[in-house]
């Protein structure tokens, strides 16, 4: 009889052992597969261009130790940030006043439709919750009318080109983060109204009971509690307008105001050929970004969204 048991504890541990190895390279050949076109874009973008053809792209560049794997070079890099560098710069003076507008004005909104009760609030509110499944594509005419010929705010750039760091250009930069920030208020109040709905009314009550005001009460008791969904809020408007391409299009029309996604529809492309290591620098630097984002606040991120 114990000769039975022992041989049932065995086949148990033996499956047991067996459904995590199961597991485990399931886990690393799904990994592997999603890593793969990373490894490759990486590999791609630092071979030489002239020994591109012909090599494998998803083996590091060994010539001449390895041949058809190309020559190591940095060249592509150097295009990269060379082509990229003026989208760069117009990206984060468009991302990072966008971001933080429409995080803070989706905090006092939805702070507004959910801890003080006043008429027409559920009506406000039925506008926010339809802002959202407004698409892009239904408002890229409007919107060119809007800042071409209704918002002269070209005319009112024009005269500030003379003060230092203002160029005549970003006038568009504006524009679009007016944009992005109208835009990003209707899910930045969502998000915030659903941390609030969590809130206890208690503080609140007692704060007014004390005689605060309703800027006290946020600033003082809603604001230091909602520091984890400023973090989900912002890593999620930083990625949103980060990779915006339509919106840049519409407003932007290329030139000097281009951003990095725009810079990245031509960069590497000519007549002659598509110089892949290039636009593969190019696209990983491009996210690069968004991928620093989540590595420093990821932390902050998954406690917003647990909150």
């Amino acid at each position: 009889m114990s000769t039975e048991t022992g041989r049932v504890g065995e086949w148990s541990l033996f499956g047991h052992s067996l459904r995590r190895v199961v597991l485990y390279s399931i886990l690393v050949g799904m990994g592997v597969f999603y890593l793969i076109p990373i490894e490759t874009g990486i590999m791609t973008s630092i071979i030489n261009p002239a020994s591109y053809t012909g090599s494998f792209p998803y083996l590091p560049p060994l010539e001449p130790l390895v041949p058809g794997t190309g020559t190591l070079s940095l060249e592509p890099w150097q295009g990269a940030i060379d082509g990229l560098g003026q989208g760069l710069v117009n990206s984060v003076i468009l991302v990072v006043p966008a971001t933080i507008f429409s995080g803070l004005l989706g905090s006092m909104a939805a702070f507004g439709l959910t801890t003080i009760s006043w008429r027409g609030q559920i009506g406000i509110y039925i506008l926010f919750v339809a802002g959202i499944f407004i698409p892009y594509q239904a408002v890229l005419v409007p919107l060119t009318q809007f800042w071409y010929n209704v918002v002269p705010l070209q005319a009112v750039f024009a005269p500030l080109a003379t003060l230092p760091f203002v160029q005549e250009y970003h006038w568009k930069l504006v524009a679009l983060i007016i944009t992005h920030t109208a835009y990003g208020l209707p899910i930045c109040t969502l998000l915030f109204r659903a941390h609030y709905k969590k809130l206890s009314d208690e503080m609140v009550e007692a704060a007014q009971l004390d005689g605060a005001s309703v800027s006290t009460i946020y600033r003082r008791i809603i604001l230091p509690l909602s520091i984890p969904m400023f973090a989900v809020v912002f890593i999620y408007q930083f990625t949103q307008i980060w990779n915006d391409l339509l919106f840049a299009l519409t407003i932007v029309q290329f030139g000097d105001a281009a951003v990095v996604t725009q810079d990245l529809v031509g960069i590497g492309v000519s007549q002659s050929g598509t110089n892949f290591p290039l636009r593969m620098a190019a696209a990983l630097l491009a996210a690069l970004p968004t991928l620093l984002v989540y590595i420093f606040f990821g932390d902050k991120f998954a406690k917003g969204v647990a909150a």
